[in-house]
């Protein structure tokens, strides 16, 4: 099964910036659609970003727009996620999932592999 690890998340002051990974191993990512999700105490899982397996193609939720930027180097098997101008609504748990499929989708629903998750903390 693939396992996917994240990692990047932390403590930053609003306005700051962090950038988050999310790693595979035993299998190559080339082939998977990613996506990023985040959960709130208390709130549902949301979608925040994905990109399809070429990484031709990138959707973003409307509250991160113009702040967040996915990529991925699948040469080193990892997707990114660069957070930048970051506020205290954005703190959450953030997750990424693989899709098998070449298309994005923003539905957790949608995806069958999870990583554990990393903390995002945006607070001054």
């Amino acid at each position: 099964q693939l396992q996917l690890v994240e990692s990047g998340g932390g403590l930053v002051q609003p306005g700051g910036s962090l950038r988050l990974s999310c790693a595979a191993s035993r299998f190559t990512l080339d082939y998977y659609a990613i996506g990023w999700f985040r959960q709130a105490p208390g709130k549902e899982r949301e979608g925040v970003s994905c990109i399809n397996s070429s990484g031709g193609s990138r959707n973003y939720a409307d509250s991160v727009k113009g702040r967040f930027t996915i990529s991925r180097d699948n040469a080193k098997n990892t997707v990114y996620l660069q957070m930048n101008s970051l506020k205290p609504e954005d703190t959450a748990v953030y997750y990424c999932a693989a899709r098998t499929t070449y298309y994005c989708s923003l539905n957790p629903l949608d995806f069958g592999s999870w990583g554990q998750g990393t903390q995002v903390t945006v607070s001054s």
